[in-house]
Parts: structure tokens; sequence; C-alpha cells
């Protein structure tokens, strides 16, 4: 074997993976490409040993192995890393700055909820129309009640984790055209109006607001959250500010890719509290108190430490802060 002509054709990716591995943070995409290089360069050692070994050549070749070995572990805990940045930096911060936008979502929701639902219980022979005697009266003895423990615990945490999670994925990417993510918003709220409406025409109203406030306090602000990025996504080119339409909708969908992802785990926690505490045998303000403490407790991550987050120039576009780009509010 022609060992200095194999060393000019191979030496350019020893020199990437030496750079590589120098470097003090690594990207995603950086870790996998050391890997390969790693892999690579363990055949080019393989093969200089079995043809015309230089000793300084493998002992060389052999410490660079073994530094990017190391190398690809620190990357591996770069990756874990970057989540606990995400989850302490970027999704709270993607929360605070886009606040007006759910907070206001959430507040036209609960008053156009109660506005229907008051509607509904002073004209009581509207939901006639939408159901029969029986079907109402079967929903206020049995069915509501029902629900929460219709299914095991767990495989109905897990189906209330899919389903909110598609909704909230829905409002946001319907939040490029705008009227879908309201239409979605809308339905969900007449849902709930028309069923706490049935249950209070047949004073239950206790029995309603027992069992959906303890989950719903933090599973329709989850809601809320996704409509207001959504509708946000939509005002982003509709009126882009400082930056060109283009630019300030990858900017604001990429932090609304964000937000779908940390939501997950907000309605992971939804479904905990509607799976095990709504249907416990609990008295129900015991249960509502759980619900506001963990609801409480999310405000708090969003418009406190979220504040913190944004103060240190986090904004929840990932890819924007690892280029150190300037980075404008979207308050």
């Amino acid at each position: 074997m022609d060992l200095d002509a194999y060393i000019d054709a191979h030496s350019e990716q020893w020199r990437e993976l030496e750079q590589l591995v120098k470097r003090s943070r690594l990207s995603p995409d950086e870790v996998d490409r050391l890997v390969d290089l790693y892999e690579r360069v363990g055949t080019h050692l393989s093969v200089i040993r079995s043809g015309s070994p230089d000793p300084q050549l493998v002992m060389g070749l052999s410490n660079l192995l073994a530094r990017a070995r190391r190398r690809a572990g620190a990357g591996r805990a770069f990756v874990w890393g970057d989540l606990l940045r995400f989850f302490t930096r970027s999704f709270p911060a993607s929360l605070y700055l886009m606040r007006r936008w759910w907070i206001l979502t959430g507040l036209a929701w609960i008053g156009l909820a109660f506005v229907l639902g008051g509607y509904l219980v002073a004209h009581p022979e509207l939901m006639v129309r939408l159901g029969t005697p029986a079907e109402l009266q079967r929903l206020v003895d049995h069915d509501f009640e029902d629900y929460y423990s219709s299914d095991p615990a767990r495989s109905f945490a897990l189906r209330l984790v899919l389903n909110n999670a598609w909704v909230a994925a829905q409002c946001i990417a319907y939040g490029v055209l705008g009227f879908p993510t309201l239409s979605v918003l809308l339905s969900n709220c007449y849902n709930v109006a028309f069923t706490g409406a049935v249950m209070v025409n047949h004073q239950r109203a206790g029995l309603f607001f027992g069992l959906i406030l303890p989950h719903g306090l933090l599973e329709l602000t989850g809601i809320f959250v996704a409509g207001g990025v959504g509708l946000r996504l939509f005002w982003s080119w509709v009126a882009p500010g400082a930056r060109t339409r283009m630019s300030s909708m990858a900017h604001v969908g990429r932090q609304s890719l964000g937000v779908v992802l940390g939501l997950v785990v907000l309605f992971a926690v939804s479904a905990v509290l509607e799976a095990f505490i709504t249907p416990s045998p609990l008295p129900s303000f015991a249960r509502v108190a759980i619900g506001a403490v963990v609801w409480l407790a999310f405000l708090y991550y969003a418009l406190v430490v979220g504040r913190a987050a944004a103060a240190t120039g986090a904004t929840g576009d990932l890819d924007a802060e690892d280029r150190g780009e300037e980075l404008i509010s979207v308050d």
C-alpha cells in the first residue's frame, strides 16, 4: 500500500474530525458528523495497521479516535442540556412573549362560553333541538360523570394527551390562515357551553364545575395558548413589523413549533389530573384546589419564569438564538 497516497486521500477527514473534537459545543448535526467521521477514521486506522504500519501515525490516529469517542458522549450530553435549556428558557420565554395573545384568547373564550351557556339556560327549548329529552337526561344522570371513569386511568390519560395535543397542533397549524383556528376554538367553546347549560338546567351545576375545574383550568389554558399562538402566527404575515413577511412567519413559526412540544408536557399533566384526580372520591373543593394549585404553578412558570428568561434574550426561536441574530420581541 502506498502510505503517502493513502494519507493524502484521507488526511482532510482526519483534520475535520480533529476540529470537531476541539469544539466546546456541537450542534446535533455536528454530533452526527463526528460519529460518521469516527467510524471512517476507525476504518482508516485498520487499513494502515494491516498494510504498512507507521507507529507514529497509528498512535496519532488512535489518540484522535479515543478523544472523538469521548467527545461523542459529550455531544449526547449536549442534547440533554439543550432539552433542559428548552424547558428553563425557550418554552417559558415563548409563553411570556406571546402572553397577550393567549390571555386575550382565553378571556374571549370564557366570556363567549358564559354568554352561550347563559343564552341556552334562558332558552331551554333550544336544547330540545340539539338532543331528545331522554338523551339530555342521560347526559345529566350518567354520561357526563361516567366519562371520567369510562376507561382505565392510564389508557384514558394517554388518550387525553393525544387528543389535546392534536387539538393544539390544529390551532397552531391552522394559524397560517387564521379563521380555521377560530373555528376550532369556537367548536370547543360551544361544546363546553352546551354541556354546562344542560347541567345547570337540571340543577347539577355543582357537579359540572366540580368535575371540569380540577383538570379544565390547566387543560383549557393549554388550548388558549395554542389558539393564541395560532393567531399570532396569522398576524405575523398580516403585520410583520420590522421584519419581512417571510422572516416574520419563519421566526414565529419556529417559536410555535417549540410551544407545541412544550404543550405536550402541559397536556400530560392535565391528563393525569383528569384521569386520577377528577374521578377520585375526594370532595369537590379538594379536587378543585389541587387543580387550581397546578394551574397557578403554570401561570408562575409562564409569566414569572418566562419573564426572567426573556430578559436574558431568550425568545423560543432556538435557530435564531444559536446563530446569534438580533431578536425582535413579539409583544
